[in-house]
């Protein structure tokens, strides 16, 4: 923590910081200990631990997802066969409703970001001083003061990482958008949308305007997708560092913002998919 007895700001504070790596202008490449190092480390700063469990949980999705379609069987399924299918068909199904173009990829996509942000999510309900605590003890080994150890588990709790798998989305976006109707048709609907006449003069006086609301509209998609996720997730997260501060009595608070807390995982994994696929049909209608 930020100290034997930290204060209950230094606590949060303690709670909301990530590991952070980067180059320092005064110590070089090397591991924040506090916010300011952090912060003096700049843009390129990566966030060690967002890094880690995101790759860790991808992993552990594609390993489940893998040892089922290995152990497949025509016969009685197992439990873990049973459950891929579910999802499987889940997202089949939400894809088919929603999307009305033709796409190998977007079924795939939909399904690796609903299990991937669920997993992310899920980390939220892992008490929030377990982990860090165990890092303060792994860095104590190697030398680092445990009070300046920060660790943080939930990676959606972290905007750089929202953002960036919005900004993925965005990209595709935009590359199926030019894909089903050319860079002319791209243009087009930034352009000629949504005001539009017959009058060619009258319509250059409304290029501008179209223009401008239709580049706001594309570039709110993936601020809105990133900041939805990050804002929902960040909120449960704080009111469970908040539950752990009051001691012993945090147990049955715990417990029930816990089962609340579920819904919130489920939910905001779910938007994040659905709103993909929704992105990803628009782009490839006609208007």
């Amino acid at each position: 923590m930020a100290g034997t007895n930290p204060t209950p700001t230094e606590y949060i504070q303690h709670h909301l910081q990530n590991l952070t790596f980067g180059l320092h202008p005064d110590n070089g490449w090397s591991i924040a200990h506090s916010a300011q190092e952090a912060s003096d480390m700049g843009f390129w700063a990566v966030h060690l631990d967002t890094l880690g469990w995101s790759v860790g949980l991808g992993l552990i999705f594609l390993w489940l997802f893998k040892k089922a379609a290995n152990t497949a069987t025509t016969g009685v399924p197992g439990a873990l066969q049973n459950f891929v299918e579910l999802m499987v068909e889940f997202v089949d199904n939400s894809v088919k409703d929603t999307f009305h173009g033709k796409s190998k990829l977007i079924a795939p996509l939909a399904l690796t970001i609903f299990c991937w942000v669920f997993l992310m999510n899920l980390m939220d309900l892992v008490p929030v001083d377990f982990l860090p605590l165990l890092a303060a003890k792994i860095g104590a080994l190697f030398g680092a003061d445990p009070a300046h150890v920060y660790f943080k588990v939930v990676p959606t709790t972290d905007v750089n990482a929202t953002l960036g798998m919005a900004l993925s989305v965005f990209g595709l976006i935009i590359f199926y958008t030019i894909r089903a109707k050319g860079f002319s048709g791209f243009i087009g609907e930034l352009t000629l949308h949504p005001f539009n006449s017959p009058n060619k003069l009258v319509q250059a006086l409304f290029i501008p305007v179209n223009f401008l609301l239709e580049t706001v509209t594309l570039i709110a998609k993936p601020i809105s997708l990133a900041l939805r996720l990050f804002g929902n997730l960040y909120a449960g997260e704080l009111i469970f560092i908040l539950i752990a501060m009051i001691g012993l009595w945090q147990l049955p608070l715990h417990f029930t913002w816990a089962v609340f807390h579920i819904l919130v995982i489920t939910l905001q994994a779910f938007i994040f998919m659905m709103l993909t696929i929704v992105y990803m049909s628009m782009a490839v209608e006609k208007h």
